[in-house]
């Protein structure tokens, strides 16, 4: 169990670094996004170039955030069942959920993503827009955060054997955000 934990406390690590890197584009993408409007309304002037960035910059948010919001346990759930029942069982919802939803769906979802980015990027593929951007960059996101979102799901059913087992303390609280 000890390997798995360090194995885990790597993916919470790289997590970590993409969820950092998920935050300072949610400001970059503002100030694209304020620049842009500025620029148009003052200057008559305008680049579809400057509208994809933000594009880019709101796909590596998602893609790259999701891995460090289910590590912090952030991610939005269904909880029909899951406020009302005691820990240890919180704990068996939590590995029937990765078992038998997370971890296989992030897995296809990998698997047909990574073509749709090699083509593009083997291709050099650039949007059809006047003064558009290359696309394989961003199309590179879509199985990177796969990747990292299904290392973390399999970091997360690790931590959960472990709390099972006793060898690891794991808060499964969870409070429905205010609505």
């Amino acid at each position: 169990m000890r390997g798995g934990l360090a194995l885990a406390r790597v993916a919470d690590l790289i997590s970590d670094v993409a969820g950092f890197v998920a935050k300072w584009l949610v400001l970059l993408a503002c100030l694209v996004s304020a620049g842009n409007a500025v620029i148009r309304y003052l200057f008559n002037y305008s680049s579809n170039g400057w509208l994809e960035i933000q594009w880019y910059f709101f796909a590596g948010i998602v893609m790259l955030g999701a891995a460090q919001a289910l590590r912090l346990n952030e991610h939005v759930r269904v909880d029909l069942l899951y406020s009302a029942i005691g820990a240890r069982a919180r704990l068996w919802v939590d590995v029937f959920g990765f078992v038998v939803f997370l971890l296989p769906v992030m897995g296809f979802l990998l698997y047909l993503t990574w073509p749709f980015f090699l083509n593009s990027f083997k291709s050099g593929e650039v949007s059809s827009s006047a003064g558009g951007l290359i696309l394989w960059p961003v199309k590179a996101l879509l199985p990177a955060g796969f990747l990292l979102l299904w290392v973390q799901g399999l970091a997360e059913l690790i931590k959960r054997f472990a709390a099972l087992a006793g060898s690891y303390d794991l808060d499964t609280r969870y409070e429905a955000p205010l609505q």
